[in-house]
């Protein structure tokens, strides 16, 4: 993000507009909607004024901006029409110290002009930093279609009791969670549906038992799968939850373009874990996920993947069930499945394999120890989670205990993200082929005959790979026999 979203208060303000076009119409009129005095400067209006012209407010000075003429404003908005003209008064605007939006003209904002979406008092401002005002428009026109207008007026209706509940309930976590109830709740849908008296005797019944701030607060655990990378990937549940959360305990596999997505106020807690090297031991995490619901507080564990697939969310869902604590479980795309899909393999086929195996190449004590009978079988796909770091030695025990050494293998790392790279072999060259490629994880293994399927299924690509990264691997196609 380089801006840094904002809404400004221009409200019984002065406001200068340079330009007598359309573009300087829309800005002139915009200011004027958001309660500022509006002083154009320009020869002349075009017919884009007729309608704001004679406005409160509204000024038309017949000339070119001054510095004295800009003393006083809040803001200044430049659509002349010249490069010339544009460029003297963001001289002048930068002498008075005013910030200044250049219409088409990035390098000289100190600002710029989102796409909107109104409902007032609900306002949603779009922006592409001005690189591509187009896609915003387009971003827009969704939301327009999505967004019903009913929505400002809810939003008007529900303000109107911000006060009475500030008395009421003066806990702030309270006065979220009634709010959240009653945005959720049977009120916004009587107010929706056109019935604003019912939601009105509906939200005064709330507000007559809402008064007990006193009352301890119920805290719960959301156990939430943020799925392989991909924000994408993310269900609507989990985006709900994460929008409620008071605090969210995270660890490495989450990027950026997830944690995001957390409600801005919540506090952030990393528990980050790296094979063998657990800055945060998975007892501390669930001790701490229970101390801080008996805080009253709504806690994320927001795990990679899916929380029960080798997640640990078994664990703490045990000790948070002893302790009384109410949990909320949200599945997610499991890192398997969601590579597989973005690596263009499929884990089941009808003419490869009938079967798919998860195993784990991480063992809690640190040696592993597997079926091996039952992971070599023909006609099975196995996927491995968290062996990058055994790879050789995995592959060397599969070969040990009977399978045969050509059999098709893949890795996946960083799976569904933007610097996702897959790497093709064989059970006896895969350690090898990773080796070269330097892959760092997470990552995920897959054995079968699926993996040769890759070439023929168009793959989602990733996108390019940065400069610095080694190249995707790939071995020589060859024919494969099912293990013995």
């Amino acid at each position: 993000m380089e801006q840094l979203p904002v809404f400004f208060q221009i409200k019984g303000k002065s406001v200068a507009v340079a330009g007598g076009g359309t573009v300087a119409a829309r800005r002139a009129e915009l200011a004027l909607r958001a309660g500022a005095k509006v002083r154009v400067f320009a020869a002349a209006l075009s017919d884009d004024f007729r309608a704001i012209a004679g406005q409160d407010g509204f000024e038309h000075v017949q000339d070119d901006p001054t510095l004295a003429g800009l003393q006083g404003c809040a803001l200044v908005f430049c659509a002349t029409g010249g490069a010339a003209a544009d460029r003297a008064v963001y001289g002048l605007a930068r002498q008075a110290g005013i910030p200044i939006n250049v219409a088409d003209s990035p390098d000289l904002c100190d600002f710029v002009m989102p796409s909107i979406v109104d409902r007032d008092p609900l306002v949603i401002a779009i922006s592409t930093g001005g690189v591509s005002p187009v896609f915003a428009r387009m971003i827009r026109a969704r939301l327009e279609s999505t967004i019903p207008a009913a929505y400002g007026r809810l939003v008007a209706f529900a303000g109107a009791y911000r006060e009475r509940l500030s008395k009421s309930i003066g806990n702030t976590a309270l006065r979220r969670r009634f709010w959240e109830r009653v945005l959720e709740g049977p009120v916004a849908d009587r107010f929706l549906a056109g019935h604003e008296e019912e939601a009105r005797r509906e939200l005064e019944r709330a507000l007559a038992a809402a008064g007990d701030e006193t009352r301890p607060l119920l805290g719960e655990v959301y156990l939430v799968g943020a799925g392989p990378g991909d924000p994408d990937l993310l269900t609507f549940r989990a985006l709900r939850l994460m929008q409620r959360a008071d605090v969210v305990l995270y660890d490495r596999l989450l990027p950026h373009g997830i944690l995001n997505l957390v409600r801005r106020e919540a506090e952030h807690i990393y528990v980050g874990k790296l094979p063998d090297d657990h800055i945060v031991p998975q007892e501390a995490i669930t001790a701490q996920l229970v101390k801080l619901a008996k805080e009253g507080k709504r806690v994320l564990r927001l795990k990679g993947g899916d929380p029960f697939m080798f997640g640990r969310g078994g664990e703490e869902i045990e000790a948070l069930a002893e302790a009384g604590i109410p949990v909320q479980v949200v599945p997610g795309i499991t890192a398997a499945t969601g590579c597989a899909a973005y690596a263009g393999i499929p884990l089941t086929h009808r003419d490869h394999a009938q079967a798919c195996v998860f195993v784990t190449g991480h063992a809690k004590t640190g040696k592993l120890s597997l079926a091996w009978n039952a992971l070599i079988q023909p006609r099975q796909t196995v996927a491995i989670f968290m062996g990058l770091g055994q790879l050789p030695s995995l592959m060397e025990e599969f070969i040990a205990h009977g399978a045969d050494p050509r059999m098709p293998a893949a890795i996946v790392d960083n799976g569904t993200r933007p610097n996702q790279r897959v790497v093709t072999g064989t059970i006896e060259s895969i350690a090898g082929l990773a080796d070269k490629a330097r892959l760092h994880g997470p990552a995920i293994i897959i054995i079968g005959t699926v993996v040769t399927l890759r070439d023929k299924l168009c793959p989602l690509q990733p996108r390019e790979p940065d400069e610095n990264v080694p190249p995707v691997v790939n071995s020589p196609q060859l024919s494969f026999k099912s293990p013995v």
